[in-house]
């Protein structure tokens, strides 16, 4: 890529003389041929200079990172890339180096294990809902896109998992130790390295993937009077939490990303279960649905919307509603015409991925609630809006209308492979994928990098 631009410019830089002594009318054979045997010659000379000067800056520049290393202060964890990380195979699929990024270089802090992979001992912190910090940051390590000189990055990856301990095998949420954590490594970078000082963390990207996103809250009211953490307010957040109105915990700069669903799950439950397998069940939920919609702390789950799903149509036969956990409830899915997909505490479900990806259209009962990736992802030709106090009287009424009107326009819609390909995150990048995705949305955002601002002010 860099010969190619220096190559054009040169050969143009060349014509223009050329042209500027000569002028541009005269086309006789001779000038012709005498025009092209010169480029030619010159083509093969800068051709021959750039492989030569190729070579030495390759090499100039690693003695320059080893003299950094070796002045600065810079911490070994901080700064030296991670000799397993190096040996990580990089993905090779030109898709992703090509300009569709515009050159996009990702720096990844290769922070203390307490701050990431110290959590990895338990195995669900790579396997739930909140999983995609995990999963991001590990697409991302393999990545071509990824750069270890942080001085050519465009964005900077703080890896920090602060959901791995989100919620206990109880249900209840536990979040504490997010900001905290959060601010400790904010303060060991910007000590450390020049990169979030001389941009005021503005180029820097973490994950917020639990229930009110930069708020680090789970519930909202205390979300909304924490706030977003006052040293991340610059940062750009890829959060789950999204709504249309307007909302303090989503008052910074976001990519909306789609909740964390495990591949191998899915292709587990497909290879047992294929797509085209008789869908029996009509209407299908299954998780918490509370008969006292009062829950923790005086908060109503759900704003009672579960609560009248189970009340109104739980005896209904073509209602399959279940409040137990099933390991195998995938299975449920790929039965299933119609999945219930109504908020929890948060707006959004890992169900909306599921529904998706199993091929059951699904019905969203969550007022004002944002998706993930709408300009791949055609929300409103493969899924159902219902809101939440139409609940009770119209739901019914609504899923009979949609099955006699346009139910296999819907599941047509539904069976795009893309659909699919953009709401799951796979351990290396693939093209289109959800982490793909993501790094689509940065490329968008490259005005907030140090690195292009400072090239566009000069």
């Amino acid at each position: 890529m860099v010969f190619r631009r220096t190559f054009k410019s040169r050969r143009l830089y060349l014509r223009m003389k050329f042209l500027d002594r000569h002028g541009r009318h005269d086309k006789s054979f001779c000038y012709r041929y005498f025009r092209w045997v010169l480029s030619f010659s010159l083509s093969l000379y800068f051709f021959s200079s750039y492989l030569i000067s190729s070579s030495s800056t390759t090499s100039s520049l690693h003695k320059a990172t080893v003299s950094i290393s070796r002045t600065s202060s810079v911490s070994r964890a901080l700064f030296e890339t991670n000799t397993t990380d190096l040996q990580q195979p990089r993905s090779q699929n030109p898709v992703l180096s090509r300009g569709l990024f515009n050159d996009l270089k990702v720096y990844i802090y290769d922070l203390p294990p307490e701050y990431n992979s110290d959590w990895l001992a338990n195995d669900r912190c790579s396997n739930h809902l909140f999983a995609a910090e995990v999963a991001i940051h590990k697409a991302l390590l393999s990545s071509d896109l990824r750069t270890v000189d942080p001085w050519e990055a465009h964005f900077f990856f703080v890896p920090v998992y602060v959901s791995c301990n989100f919620s206990s095998e109880n249900g209840f949420p536990a979040i504490g130790q997010a900001r905290p954590l959060l601010a400790s490594a904010v303060r060991l970078i910007s000590s450390k390295l020049p990169f979030w000082n001389r941009s005021g963390g503005a180029d820097h990207v973490f994950v917020a993937s639990h229930d009110y996103g930069a708020c680090f809250h789970a519930m909202e009211d205390e979300a909304i009077a924490d706030g977003i953490p006052e040293f991340l307010k610059r940062s750009i957040m890829l959060q789950t939490f999204g709504v249309r109105y307007r909302h303090p915990c989503q008052e910074v700069e976001n990519v909306l990303i789609p909740p964390y669903v495990s591949p191998e799950s899915i292709q587990s439950t497909l290879k047992r279960m294929p797509e085209n397998v008789k869908r029996d069940i009509w209407v299908f939920f299954r998780g918490k649905m509370e008969a006292h919609p009062k829950n923790v702390s005086g908060h109503f789950y759900s704003r009672r919307v579960r609560t009248v799903m189970w009340q109104k149509y739980h005896r209904n036969r073509k209602f399959y509603l279940k409040r137990h956990r099933y390991d195998k409830y995938q299975s449920e899915i790929v039965r299933s015409v119609f999945c219930l997909c109504p908020l929890g505490w948060a707006p959004w479900s890992p169900r909306l991925v599921e529904s998706v990806v199993l091929g059951c259209v699904p019905v969203i009962i969550a007022d004002g609630i944002r998706f993930p990736f709408p300009d791949v992802v055609r929300w409103s030709q493969i899924s159902l809006t219902v809101a939440e106090k139409d609940v009770g009287k119209k739901l019914g009424r609504i899923l009979e209308h949609v099955a006699a009107t346009n139910l296999s326009d819907i599941q047509r819609n539904l069976w795009d492979p893309v659909n699919r390909r953009a709401l799951l995150y796979n351990n290396e990048i693939d093209v289109g994928d959800a982490t793909w995705q993501v790094l689509h949305e940065l490329s968008k955002k490259l005005d907030r990098s140090y690195r292009i601002s400072r090239l566009l002010s000069q």
